[in-house]
């Protein structure tokens, strides 16, 4: 198998520091056991020295044991190795300065012989025993930071909380890795390709591979960094079932994220065709009715007569362009392609530019708008038409002959603006449906393909404002829309 690539990221760069080391390193290195020659080599000569200065004063037997004690310490650091050869020097050393005659290896008392063998004996077992305890000890915190691991990647939590990169890095963590790497072979293909990476190494300066970890067919775990145990086995498998689960709910996650699109597209997709079916044919239908009855020649039309008809044909166009003008504006939000020019708005002119809009206005809506509002900041024919269809909406649930207020307030930060209705009002439970697409409440009502709302509170926020509907005291429903004051700045009018 080829080697991994590791790439640099800007998101790996910016740690700096190299992996933490989680668990301690099992077994005596070989920088142990150079520390403990060191010491051997610093300790000896030193206590032989001291040793000397009281040689009277200290019989052998205890220069004895406290060459055995400095033995013990060598064996703590160094290991089982490093203590023989400090027992044998300490003995030669015994030997030289303190047995009789000094200063030669010759040993003139046998007992004395029978004395240093036992002493290298004996520092050979208790150096023996410290490391076969420090061993064990070692061995016993491997297994607890292996359950540890081996826990929390086979835990409950797993899928929810951890993501691919997060079993990744804690595998880098775990072994000490320069970086870990998760390959995958999609389809049929032959060739590897980088799923998922934490690490990294300037080019050319990589750590050798460590490991190479199959996970079934289509997965690979790599690792670089420092060489590995044995024992290390059963937790890379671990990190590999652990990094397979997380790639495949990544991958179903995916799935079932472009599911739901697809299924958002064919739902809009379906209540769009049943909602223009509708709304459409309908004023297309009075169009055609009327110019029919225009055309014909066997009838006479009096004045009031082809004045109503035409009137027909212009509130049906009317109607028209209001369906296609809300079915563009809400495909030009779903495409983020909507142009928002903000610049300082009085609202009153805005809110009377929006009545002209709409027809016979004058007698069933009310306005307290003050002309000395501060301005705010808002895209002016954005907001008209986003009044257009607030206001049409409110019309058309009031009833007949129902009036609708529109109110503004200032505040400190934004402006409120209330287009209030008495109608039947909306539930609670229902009102968030209001700003959905092709949303009817009420299929019997007036006639719209439900896109009004949903299209003006888009274009709301799409400015930094904000649009709720909220119930009217008295009953109706009231939709609050809050904007942003403008505010000026060396000539310039910016978002309070």
């Amino acid at each position: 198998m080829s080697d991994p690539v590791t790439y640099i990221r800007t998101e790996d760069m910016l740690d700096e520091s190299r992996p933490e080391r989680l668990a301690r390193s099992f077994g005596l290195t070989r920088r142990r056991q150079i520390s403990g020659l060191v010491l051997a080599l610093l300790l000896l000569p030193l206590l032989t020295l001291l040793l000397e200065t009281v040689d009277e004063d200290l019989a052998l037997d205890g220069q004895v044991l406290i060459y055995l004690l400095a033995v013990v310490v060598i064996a703590i650091v160094g290991g089982v190795i490093v203590a023989v050869v400090a027992a044998i020097a300490s003995a030669t050393l015994i030997n030289y300065f303190f047995v009789e005659p000094v200063h030669t290896l010759t040993v003139g008392d046998p007992d004395q012989i029978v004395a240093l063998i036992v002493f290298v004996i004996v520092a050979v077992l208790v150096s023996g025993a410290i490391e076969f305890a420090v061993r064990r000890a070692q061995a016993a915190e491997r297994a607890r930071a292996e359950a540890e691991t081996m826990s929390a990647l086979m835990g409950p939590d797993l899928e929810a909380e951890e993501s691919l990169r997060s079993v990744l890095r804690r595998a880098r963590e775990t072994f000490r890795m320069e970086s870990v790497v998760l390959k995958a072979r999609p389809g049929g293909a032959d060739e590897w390709l980088e799923v998922e990476h934490v690490g990294w190494a300037p080019a050319g300066e990589e750590a050798p591979l460590r490991f190479d970890v199959p996970i079934g067919p289509r997965l690979r775990l790599l690792g670089r960094g420092p060489a590995l145990f044995a024992e290390d086995q059963r937790v890379l498998e671990a990190f590999g079932n652990a990094a397979r689960t997380a790639y495949e709910g990544q991958v179903l996650s995916g799935e079932a994220e472009q599911a739901r699109s697809l299924a958002v597209v064919d739902e809009q997709r379906t209540s769009l065709l049943a909602a223009v079916g509708h709304d459409l044919r309908t004023p297309l239908a009075g169009i055609k009715a009327a110019v029919s009855g225009l055309r014909q020649t066997d009838v006479e039309w009096s004045e009031e007569e082809r004045g109503e008809l035409l009137e027909t044909i212009e509130r049906s166009v009317d109607r028209l362009d209001s369906v296609i003008g809300n079915l563009l504006d809400a495909s030009r939000l779903q495409t983020g392609s909507v142009s928002i020019r903000p610049q300082a708005v009085a609202l009153d002119e805005v809110v009377a530019s929006a009545l002209l809009a709409l027809a016979d206005t004058e007698s069933r809506v009310s306005v307290d708008v003050a002309e000395d509002l501060p301005l705010v900041f808002a895209d002016p024919g954005l907001l008209q038409r986003v009044l257009v269809n607030v206001l049409d909406n409110s019309l058309r649930h009031s009833g007949l002959d129902g009036r609708v207020e529109v109110v503004a307030h200032p505040g400190s930060d934004t402006a409120k603006l209330e287009v209030i209705d008495h109608g039947a009002g909306v539930p609670d439970e229902q009102k968030a449906q209001l700003f959905e697409p092709f949303q009817r409440l009420d299929d019997h009502g007036p006639e719209g393909v439900g896109l009004g709302l949903a299209v003006a509170r888009g274009f709301i926020e799409a400015m930094g404002g904000a649009m709720v509907a909220d119930n009217t005291q008295g009953g109706g429903l009231t939709m609050r829309i809050r904007l942003p004051l403008a505010r000026f700045t060396s000539g310039e009018h910016e978002a309070a």
